[in-house]
């Protein structure tokens, strides 16, 4: 009797194998690259007062994020596949130096039984905004 069962379980795991049951899942595809190409403005005073920034580019997605020093602003706008907004209050431009802002498209979700295909995140080169 076991070694019917041991007969029968050997067989199931060839069928599965056989089937390619453990070789559906493919990996998530490379996503859109988001590209910087002008900030307006490209600068602040110091101890300036809150202002909005539009990030000028190509290849934004809907739900693109501005990252101020790799931070995510949350308060970003998307206005098109080519341009961004976002409020960047008035406690970012306390101290002067340079701020790198990058964007992300984020990664989507694979779909289907097995969670296939998606894409990865992508962030764009950093762009250099200063505060004097």
């Amino acid at each position: 009797m076991n070694s019917v069962k041991i007969a029968l379980l050997t067989t199931l795991i060839a069928l599965t194998l056989a089937c390619g049951y453990s070789s559906k899942t493919t990996p998530a595809a490379a996503g859109a690259v988001p590209t910087i190409t002008q900030l307006n403005p490209d600068s602040a005073t110091t101890g300036s007062a809150a202002f909005t920034l539009t990030v000028n580019g190509n290849n934004f997605g809907a739900k693109a994020v501005v990252n101020w020093n790799g931070t995510a602003q949350n308060a970003t706008t998307y206005v098109s596949g080519n341009q961004l907004t976002v409020a960047i209050p008035a406690s970012l431009v306390m101290n002067s130096g340079t701020v790198q802002v990058t964007v992300t498209n984020p990664g989507t979700p694979g779909t289907g039984m097995y969670g296939s295909g998606g894409t990865l995140a992508e962030t764009s080169s950093p762009m250099d905004f200063t505060i004097n």
